[in-house]
């Protein structure tokens, strides 16, 4: 099987340099990125924050005692965006094939071309393209897989670049901390770390077998990385991929109260396949037919998230601009489009450690019961007078890292607190 040449670029500290260039003066400080209350959260930080022990994700007030230096901005979601579709047309310029794996993150497969063009120098000459045209600082791993070459472009930052031939790759992997392994969140390191393994080359030299023991079908897979192995191909990108749905209803209407009920609920249901696949989008359309046959449609490019209520908020925006004769309606629809891989980080700026919580715990309850199992009230109203007509809703498994991030455990006095704090409008009961 003929060697695959893999390069995997990361944008380093990818917010903290937008706003960087926006304002010098803030070269060489410690900035954190987020909302700007104590209740918020870090949503990134400069490596003069991470000094003293900041990190992403971590509770705004945590952050301001450990660094009390700090310069704190509350974010620009629309920035960040721009800049994240700038790097990505240079690299759909420059690249035989790519693809985009979040908002700063890309993988490049460029197997072949070091019989014309060195993959090193290439990949060299697209890092300073993209500096020369964005003014972003740049680390990227080149290697012979997506897993061995995203670990080296971690290795490689700050604004590094490393390499790991076939024959380097387990001496490479074998000293670093077995949470280096794409896919091992905190609490598959913590259930390893109990079992003493902290290393990776414990993992490698330990049967496979064993690890399917300890972590089930995720053991294999975790066992495979570990020793450097990862067949999945670089899967070509395309702004255009999009998942919706529409409902078409027995009885045309021109009830508008119904109409966005219906609307809230579809957003819903998608944003939640959102999270399931891992996926943020970028763009929303709104679809409206009336009962003419008339079709119209809005959409509106947004910064990217999978978050219901910002998604639902722009969905009755759109509504209401569409909606403007005051006719009879026989189908609505709501599309999600320009959808790129990544866990949602963009909306931190906005929301609360408990409203992060509070996602993961009504997914986790989906996820184990059934998408119907929790809905909110305005969802349910009517459900029966209508059909649907579904593209791409099959409900799938959670992604692993999803699913034992949305199981930090909650007691239930505080999950109820909130949700009655944080959505009033959810209900539950139709458990499936």
């Amino acid at each position: 099987m003929r060697e695959r040449n893999i390069v995997h670029l990361d944008l380093d500290t990818f917010f903290v340099s937008v706003e960087r260039l926006k304002d010098s003066s803030l070269e060489g400080k410690p900035i954190l990125i987020g909302g700007m209350s104590d209740r918020g959260v870090v949503a990134s930080c400069s490596y003069e924050a991470r000094l003293y022990g900041v990190h992403s994700a971590m509770p705004m007030k945590m952050a301001r005692n450990l660094c009390e230096d700090a310069i704190i901005i509350r974010g620009d979601m629309e920035m960040y965006t721009k800049y994240s579709r700038m790097v990505t047309d240079i690299i759909a310029e420059e690249s035989p094939l790519y693809e985009k794996a979040s908002v700063d993150e890309h993988y490049i497969d460029i197997s072949g071309m070091d019989q014309f063009f060195g993959c090193m120098k290439w990949t060299r000459e697209l890092k300073q393209k993209i500096l020369h045209h964005t003014g972003l600082p740049i680390s990227y791993g080149l290697s012979v897989n997506k897993t061995v070459s995203k670990i080296a472009a971690g290795e490689a930052k700050p604004d590094g670049e490393l390499e790991v031939i076939h024959k380097q790759v387990l001496p490479f992997l074998s000293p670093l901390s077995i949470k280096k392994i794409p896919m091992i969140g905190d609490k598959t390191y913590h259930l390893l770390r109990s079992m003493g393994i902290q290393y990776i080359r414990t993992l490698q030299l330990m049967p496979v077998e064993m690890m399917e023991k300890v972590l089930g079908k995720n053991g294999q897979v975790v066992w495979k990385k570990a020793n450097g192995i990862d067949t999945s191909p670089v899967k070509p990108y395309s702004e255009q991929k999009s998942m919706g749905t529409e409902r078409t209803f027995e009885k045309d209407s021109i009830d508008v109260v119904h109409l966005k009920e219906l609307l809230v609920s579809m957003v819903e249901k998608l944003a939640y396949q959102l999270r399931k696949k891992q996926k943020l989008t970028a763009c929303i359309t709104v679809k409206i037919r009336y009962s003419n046959f008339d079709t119209h449609t809005l959409q509106k490019r947004i910064p990217y998230t999978s978050l219901d209520h910002v998604l639902i908020a722009t969905a009755k925006e759109l509504f209401d601009r569409l909606y403007k004769r005051r006719i009879l309606i026989r189908l609505i629809g709501v599309r999600f489009s320009h959808l790129v891989g990544g866990v949602q980080q963009l909306d931190l700026f906005e929301d609360t450690p408990e409203m992060i919580r509070l996602y993961l715990a009504l997914d986790k309850l989906r996820y184990r019961y059934g998408r119907k199992s929790v809905l909110r009230a305005v969802g349910i109203s009517n459900r029966e007078k209508m059909k649907e007509e579904e593209e791409d809703a099959e409900d799938r498994p959670l992604p692993s890292d999803i699913e034992q991030r949305a199981s930090w455990q909650m007691g239930g006095s505080t999950f109820k607190r909130l949700w009655k704090i944080n959505r009033p409008d959810y209900l539950t009961g139709n458990r499936t």
